[in-house]
């Protein structure tokens, strides 16, 4: 999966911008001639619509000329900025400009390693959420917890910010500290948190009375081998009659990849089922089929769901739930039903796009809605 420049992602920010909490040389005169363009085409040779952009590049000279700090002219900022302000006029929270630096995070987090205080954050109903913090983590630690709106960092007002904003305010060094203002059932806090270095795995399997529990942190880079190596474990103590069951965990992972979350599924469904539908209006419909042999196609499944369950995770819960293949435990989901395609683009850049939405195989769309579980049981937290 490291090879493919260009992914199909479902990320909470994450997409699940999975978030741990964690010149230029463009002049005037360079760009001057664009605005007399009465058109273009792009990469596939579709014309662009006639666009007059002398008031882009009136505004630019005019803040080049009278703007009175001088020293926050930078024009490779500005461009990105120009750009960024063009993908977020879609309105879409998951489709959004990335710059090399933000992007280079981005592919940090996937690959499982990053410094910050450990919390996925997500945007619902346009304000920046945590959607989980991870397992000992500085944000675990200091008492952060999922469905946590985050209002202020370092006294800063978040509203209106986009994920990469978040990701790039609340992120830093290990040692160094970020101050949250933080929101829980109406009710306004403060928390100062000591940024470190964070390790994820993908997996984790213990053994507890008869059971095997799998606890799975995303769907990222490593995930599929990781979750290959638990797997022979389980199917090897399944094969003995050492366990009855099995438990899998996907409570506070906030998604990742799609086709980790159709290979996951694969594991417990007979060849041909399907597992997601993938619609849209710019690409032709697909279906994502089981085609390969699951390990552990008898052996008796529970899933564990929480409100930090998004994304790829819902895709693998809300299809073995329509198979009747596993009762789903815990709380309601999160509620993402999109797909993002991650694009590379020039000079390191990137562009997270939403390309389709995905529907369970029983026709379920639960994009702001969630997946009820067969059985609701609410964290008691004391």
């Amino acid at each position: 999966m490291k090879n493919f420049k260009i992914k199909l992602v479902n990320f909470i920010f994450v997409t699940a911008f999975i978030v741990i909490i964690f010149g230029g040389g463009y002049r005037l005169g360079q760009y001057q001639t664009l605005s007399k363009f009465s058109s273009q085409t792009t990469s596939n040779n579709k014309a662009v619509p006639v666009t007059d952009f002398s008031l882009f590049w009136n505004v630019w000279s005019i803040l080049d000329e009278k703007f009175v700090d001088k020293k926050k002219l930078d024009s490779k900022k500005m461009f990105y900025g120009a750009i960024k302000g063009m993908v977020a006029a879609l309105e879409d929270p998951y489709t959004f400009f990335l710059t090399p630096e933000e992007n280079a995070q981005s592919k940090d987090d996937l690959s499982g390693k990053f410094e910050g205080i450990g919390a996925q954050l997500g945007l619902k109903d346009g304000r920046v959420v945590v959607i989980a913090p991870l397992k000992n983590s500085p944000a675990e630690k200091s008492g952060v917890r999922a469905g946590d709106f985050i209002n202020e960092v370092d006294g800063q007002k978040t509203t209106g910010w986009t994920l990469p904003q978040a990701v790039s305010k609340i992120r830093g060094t290990k040692g160094t500290k970020v101050k949250l203002t933080l929101e829980r059932n109406e009710k306004e806090f403060e928390l100062t948190i000591v940024r470190d270095q964070i390790i994820v795995s993908s997996v984790e399997l213990s053994f507890e009375k008869n059971l095997a529990i799998l606890k799975l942190n995303q769907f990222g880079e490593n995930t599929n081998s990781e979750w290959d190596k638990a797997v022979e474990e389980i199917k090897d103590r399944w094969s003995k009659k050492e366990i009855k069951g099995m438990v899998l965990d996907l409570r506070d992972n906030p998604g990742g990849y799609l086709e980790s979350s159709v290979y996951l599924t694969s594991e417990f469904l007979s060849r041909g089922k399907l597992i997601v539908k993938q619609e849209s209006t710019v690409n032709p419909y697909r279906d994502y089929l089981v085609e390969r042999d699951g390990q552990l196609v008898d052996i008796p499944l529970s899933i564990l769901i929480n409100k930090g369950s998004a994304s790829a995770s819902e895709i693998l819960a809300g299809s073995l739930r329509d198979h009747k293949r596993a009762k789903l435990i815990g709380e309601k989901s999160f509620g993402k039903g999109s797909v993002q395609e991650a694009l590379d683009l020039k000079s390191g850049a990137g562009l997270h796009i939403t390309i389709a939405k995905w529907i369970l195989p029983k026709g379920d769309w639960i994009n702001s809605k969630g997946i009820e579980p067969n059985i609701k049981v609410e964290n008691e937290i004391k």
